[in-house]
């Protein structure tokens, strides 16, 4: 097996992916030559003086490298060539570089660093919103007035900070290729009356001005459908231009998030955001729809 952090480094169109899919890759290449061998992930702890549960991480793309457990690896799964091994190193150094979003890093937990990663590298980002809508199209006294409700009690200079940090994520909006949102918003995020009045008709204008974009799909989710197929709640598919890796679907708790990769509930989580994209009204209706919802505000 051979790996080339030129090629893996690299999006299409060649601007460079960010640090947590270069680590996704590379915990991938290291679990199948891990399997390849028949090691067990017990084995593969010991031989870095750590756990099973350590590898696991490691070949999640949830922690950084240590080069010197890269190295212990790389000779217990056989890998002698100097240049295989190499660019194994390049490729975690790469890795390990701190994303923009570093600076924001005593705000954010580290679960949360994780999304901004997968979604920074993202080609398509498929989210559905229920209670509020989705942190990418948010206007800035939007995302104030729903930053509040959590963190009430913080200084307003750290507050400042969160609703800065949300409005850099939009930038992947309006960059040299972006990627495709498709976002689907259920009725119930725009009937809520989250900060006043007068911010709800200011994000409904800026759904209808930003979902004009070619890369933005808005769809709204009207009381009508009655019952729908996301009825678990909100969640987020982020799919890569690098063919290797696997979407991701991402599931947001209070104090922690669950990101699932498994064909199973990948397919399973595509289906319902397939139904949903049909069960929703079209983008040409629901900006109608967002016009009427603005004028009753």
């Amino acid at each position: 097996m051979s790996i080339e952090p030129e090629r893996q480094g690299r999006r299409q169109g060649g601007s460079t992916a960010g640090p947590t899919v270069l680590r996704i890759a590379l915990g991938g290449q290291l679990r199948r030559l891990r399997e390849e061998r028949g090691i067990s992930r017990e084995a593969a702890g010991d031989a870095i003086r750590g756990s099973h549960a350590k590898i696991s991480r490691l070949e999640l793309g949830r922690v950084s490298f240590r080069e010197r457990d890269l190295n212990d690896l790389l000779t217990l799964y056989g890998v002698q060539d100097s240049g295989e091994r190499a660019a194994f190193l390049s490729l975690a150094r790469q890795a390990n570089e701190p994303g923009w979003w570093h600076q924001y890093g005593d705000l954010l937990p580290s679960w949360f660093e994780t999304y901004l990663g997968l979604e920074q590298a993202a080609e398509i980002i498929r989210t559905y919103e229920a209670q509020f809508v989705p942190g990418l199209l948010q206007t800035p006294d939007y995302a104030r007035a729903v930053i509040l409700l959590g963190h009430g009690q913080e200084p307003s200079a750290e507050v400042d900070r969160r609703v800065a940090l949300r409005m850099r994520r939009q930038d992947i909006l309006t960059r040299g290729e972006p990627p495709t949102l498709w976002a689907v918003i259920d009725e119930a995020a725009l009937r809520r009356p989250i900060g006043g009045e007068g911010i709800m008709r200011g994000q409904i204008e800026h759904l209808i001005r930003i979902s004009e974009l070619p890369n933005v799909t808005v769809q709204l989710l009207p009381y009508s459908v009655g019952g729908h197929a996301a009825a678990g709640g909100p969640f987020t598919i982020v799919r890569f231009p690098e063919s290797d890796l696997p979407d991701v679907v991402y599931l947001e708790q209070l104090t922690s998030a669950l990101y699932l990769d498994k064909r199973n509930d990948l397919d399973q989580y595509q289906a319902v955001m397939n139904l949903l994209s049909v069960q929703a009204a079209t983008p040409q209706d629901t900006t109608q729809l967002l016009r009427e919802l603005m004028h009753e505000y």
